[in-house]
């Protein structure tokens, strides 16, 4: 069997393929691209909520390539994170990560995501085709992002660069590569950061501490280059995932029109109709898991699919349909459990910010090109569109 996941109708629509395997079993070992390993697939839904909430399942993977032979040279600040990290480390990470990036954070940031959305939007002219993605749904976050941390302007398009090509699928060297130079990048500027402080998350992350407890040098550099490339990747394909769906929905699209004030509301069916990370990046058992009837070993890696399990009809029925009046508690595009992605807040704000402005500013917004034209990213971990042709 060939993995179902490099299929180019898979990267167009995923939902059929993840069906098709969930209706066999919810959780099942497939190939893994073309290198003969294989990974546990979980595609249910509430086997999935139970898998990132097992401690058995762990996302040390430090731990689990360390008697592995590996060609690949990425970056320790890339390979060793808090994403990548179990108890206790990761609750310490965490908590003064926490203690810096706070929900006040993003409320004291909303006029500066709204002035930037309104730059950006005010190149389009009426009528006109712009390219979404590329005019917006990347421009946005990054500058956000970069403006949180204290990126300077004048390098906001390298740390743009930088992290599409940590996601290059199926370029090693050129990923193992951008590593060291994004990691070089934050320690250069953390070390700037404690000449010149001011009062950027990154000041914060430095001055960051728990009793006598604070980050070392490493720790803040891992830190900084997950902050930054997490910080806006995910939302540049939220934003386009979503216009995308509601020009596809034109009812539900007119119900936003006709109702802005719910847009705030409507954002959780939008993520969980096509979440911005197809699969979570890979667990590996710690001892012997029996998940959804599968009895799965020790040592092996484990997926889970967010856009499977938020497919999966015993929770959401016709989870093929867009209802922006859906009761969607619990969708796991953000992920569940401790490591449930902690710039949430951030990414829904950015996104109802700018799909308010889209709303009242491109009131005739439709598909410059056949839907069956687009092209998404080469990769199972993210779900996000190369670019979104629309005329405005």
């Amino acid at each position: 069997m060939s993995d179902p996941t490099t299929d180019p109708a898979f990267l167009h629509d995923p939902y059929p393929t993840y069906a098709a395997l969930r209706s066999k079993c919810p959780v099942q070992q497939v190939p893994v691209g073309a290198s003969g390993h294989s990974s546990y697939l979980v595609t249910g839904y509430a086997e999935a909520r139970k898998a990132l909430a097992d401690p058995r399942l762990s996302k040390d993977t430090a731990a689990f390539f360390a008697d592995k032979k590996s060609r690949r040279r990425l970056h320790p600040a890339v390979t060793h994170n808090m994403l990548s990290s179990d108890p206790p480390q990761h609750t310490r990470l965490r908590k003064l990560v926490t203690n810096a990036f706070t929900t006040g954070a993003v409320a004291e940031l909303r006029p500066f995501i709204a002035e930037v959305t309104d730059t950006l939007l005010n190149q389009w002219s009426a009528g006109e085709q712009v390219d979404l993605v590329a005019d917006l749904a990347v421009p946005l976050p990054v500058i956000v992002i970069c403006e949180l941390l204290g990126v300077p302007e004048a390098d906001r398009p390298d740390v743009q660069r930088w992290s599409k090509e940590l996601f290059a699928a199926g370029k090693p060297d050129l990923i193992d590569t951008t590593s060291h130079a994004i990691a070089e990048y934050m320690t250069g500027l953390i070390t700037e950061t404690r000449l010149h402080p001011g009062d950027s998350l990154l000041d914060r992350l430095i001055s960051a501490r728990d009793g006598s407890d604070h980050l070392s040098e490493e720790e803040l550099v891992s830190l900084a280059v997950l902050l930054l490339v997490a910080g806006h990747e995910t939302t540049t394909n939220f934003l386009g995932n979503a216009v995308l769906a509601l020009l596809q929905h034109p009812a539900e699209l007119e119900r936003l029109r006709e109702n802005p004030e719910t847009v705030s509301a409507s954002l959780d069916e939008l993520l969980r109709f096509d979440a911005p990370v197809g699969t979570a990046t890979f667990r590996f058992t710690t001892e012997a898991v029996t998940l959804g009837g599968t009895d799965i070993p020790s040592g092996v890696p484990v997926l889970v699919a967010f856009g499977a399990a938020n497919h999966d009809p015993k929770r959401f029925p016709s989870p093929g349909q867009l209802d922006l009046s859906r009761k969607v508690a619990g969708h796991l595009s953000f992920g569940h459990g401790i490591h449930r992605c902690i710039g949430a807040p951030l990414a829904k704000a950015e996104a109802e910010i700018a799909l308010r402005a889209i709303l009242a500013r491109c009131p005739r917004l439709r598909l410059a090109v056949p839907p069956d034209r687009l092209q998404w990213q080469r990769t199972r971990l993210l779900r996000g569109l190369t670019s979104l042709p629309v005329l405005t």
